[in-house]
């Protein structure tokens, strides 16, 4: 049985399901960022995945960067699977800008987080049920 890890369920926001993965906002406004969760048991490991699985991971990954390509106008996407502190399989999907407040270091642990105003929130599962409506189940 699928459970989110309870430091991603506390550091982020859900947004919805894709057939694969757990969409979620973290929850940091300064960086575009988004982070996807295969919906399966005990797994740490992208090779982990069966081969269904990885396609449909991969093939959900490309949708998610194209759509925050156009609607953030980024000048760097950084897409990574670290897992050193959170060992469940979660792939980051953070859109960097020239300037934003860490550029060019990595955002891991440069400053504390600045939580999203609920109507960010709002206006950003919105894009995201507007975008996704043919692909993801999204939580209200």
């Amino acid at each position: 049985m699928f459970a989110l890890d309870p430091r991603l369920e506390n550091d982020t926001i859900s947004l919805g399901n894709f057939p694969l993965c757990r969409l979620l906002l973290m929850n940091e406004s300064s960086y575009p960022w988004f982070i996807l969760v295969p919906q399966r048991s005990n797994l740490q490991e992208i090779h982990h995945l069966s081969e269904t699985d990885h396609h449909q991971l991969w093939h959900e990954s490309t949708r998610l960067s194209l759509w925050m390509e156009r609607f953030f106008c980024f000048d760097k996407m950084n897409i990574a699977a670290l897992g050193n502190i959170v060992n469940q399989l979660h792939l980051h999907h953070v859109a960097r800008k020239v300037g934003d407040p860490a550029w060019p270091n990595p955002i891991w642990g440069y400053r504390p987080p600045v939580p999203y105003e609920l109507r960010g929130i709002e206006s950003l599962h919105c894009a995201v049920r507007a975008e996704f409506s043919e692909l993801i189940k999204v939580d209200s």
